[in-house]
């Protein structure tokens, strides 16, 4: 870091202002503030600063749209975005016109001071990437810390190619994962391909991924072209891939390597242009060279997604379950029923075991007027302990807080009103949740 590295930031939050100041002059920066895209705008175009930190949402242009002209005539000055619109579209939209990083609110401080090192200490220039038609496609919910790195990760690979192994529990969403890195590459206009590995029998996959002739196999009366061959161009998902035969996975490394694909029954080798995607429930790494062959999964294992578990995302339950139940009243024609304190502390407090799908089909139950079951209401058949419940009643009222600061668009004193505590108990939960991102403890009531 260098003393002398100046930091231009725009933000028409008073509050957050004031605690990047503070922040980031400790750290030995030369701050300079303002409240609009215009003034920033002013101080780039005369060659001033070393690293620009813009907000989403100002009075005057949107961060976002700053960042092509900023480039246009300093490649070299590299934008942090950061934004309380925390979605997987604002995270690709900053990806897509060149942001350096982008850092949802509330943001860890710490984070944002190593961001800053390391692009005051990149010399590469940071790449457009061309705008994609995502606006009502991208499938994923969440604005948790573990989604918000889910997103990060999707943006920096939108415009690339890679073989990607993505992990998680049963039901955490590995394939909308999936479908939204299909979405996000150039082959969005391709097909994405689906196909379960473990849900096939030993005598069919083979037969499903590669194809077959005429007469391969008895009761094969006419030629049938593979996934690998129906997904040329574009995304072939494989999910549970720990179930796959040790023969296949022979068969389907060669793919990999060489892109052709020979049909059973057939010698002739047809090319494939495909985006293999693999998913798995279990540790791949832990079971190469028994039941899943050591080169298939370091050939897989390009780049890793990890999905987080429901009980990893506690702040995305009541935000998942809403959405649920829209689209359970979309589905029965009837109007979403309403969810009481106690219902949404015991969704926030189950376990989960079944993720994000056992959500869903609890949000279903709701939908028709059967509750949430008794496994929710009486909590799980394991008594957790003292801390873990602990925890799960702060995540309760991190997420509480956040969602009425958000309401309020991070003014104090109607969220404090709101949530019925004195201005001081406010200020003690946004210290002791780290919400100074979104807000300041010493921001004016009249703010």
């Amino acid at each position: 870091m260098s003393a002398a590295s100046t930091i231009l930031v725009a933000d028409d939050d008073r509050a957050i202002r004031t605690v990047l100041e503070r922040a980031l002059t400790r750290e030995g920066y030369d701050v300079r503030l303002t409240s609009n895209a215009r003034t920033l705008w002013s101080w780039v175009a005369d060659g001033e600063g070393d690293l620009v930190i813009s907000d989403v949402v100002m009075p005057d242009e949107n961060g976002l749209d700053l960042i092509p002209r900023i480039r246009e005539i300093r490649p070299d000055l590299k934008v942090i975005i950061m934004s309380a619109q925390s979605t997987l579209l604002t995270a690709v939209k900053a990806n897509e016109r060149g942001a350096y990083e982008y850092l949802p609110k509330p943001f860890d401080l710490k984070e944002l001071i190593s961001v800053i090192e390391r692009a005051l200490q990149d010399p590469s220039e940071v790449h457009t990437n061309a705008p994609l038609d995502t606006e009502e496609k991208l499938p994923l919910i969440g604005r948790s810390v573990a989604m918000q790195n889910i997103y990060r990760v999707l943006a920096r690979l939108m415009a690339t190619d890679l073989t990607v192994l993505i992990t998680g529990e049963s039901g955490t969403g590995k394939e909308l994962v999936a479908r939204a890195l299909h979405q996000l590459s150039p082959r969005a206009t391709g097909h994405f391909v689906p196909i379960n590995c473990a849900a096939l029998p030993e005598t069919l996959i083979e037969s499903e991924l590669f194809g077959h002739v005429r007469g391969a196999f008895t009761g094969t009366n006419e030629n049938r072209i593979g996934k690998f061959e129906y997904a040329t161009g574009g995304t072939l998902f494989l999910d549970e891939i720990e179930s796959m035969p040790l023969e296949l996975q022979s068969r389907l490394l060669r793919v990999l390597e060489d892109r052709l694909v020979v049909p059973l029954g057939s010698n002739t080798e047809i090319p494939v242009d495909v985006r293999v995607i693999a998913a798995t429930k279990a540790d791949l790494k832990e079971n190469a060279g028994r039941s899943f062959r050591e080169d298939l999964f370091y050939r897989l294992n390009v780049l890793t997604i990890a999905v987080p578990s429901l009980r990893e995302r506690r702040d995305d339950i009541l935000p998942l379950m809403l959405h649920f139940l829209d689209q359970a009243s979309l589905r029965f024609k009837r109007p979403a029923p309403e969810i009481s304190v106690q219902e949404i502390t015991a969704l926030t407090t189950h376990t989960w075991p079944g993720n994000v799908r056992e959500l869903k089909n609890t949000a279903m139950r709701l939908a028709v007027g059967q509750g949430l079951g008794m496994e929710i209401i009486d909590g799980d058949s394991a008594a957790p302990d003292i801390g873990a419940l602990a925890d799960q009643v702060s995540t309760f009222e991190k997420s509480v807080i956040r969602a009425c600061l958000e309401r309020h668009h991070y003014r104090l004193k109607p969220t404090y009103e709101e949530l019925g505590v004195s201005r001081k108990t406010l200020y003690d939960k946004i210290r002791k949740y780290g919400l100074e991102g979104l807000t300041a403890a010493d921001r004016d009531e009249t703010d």
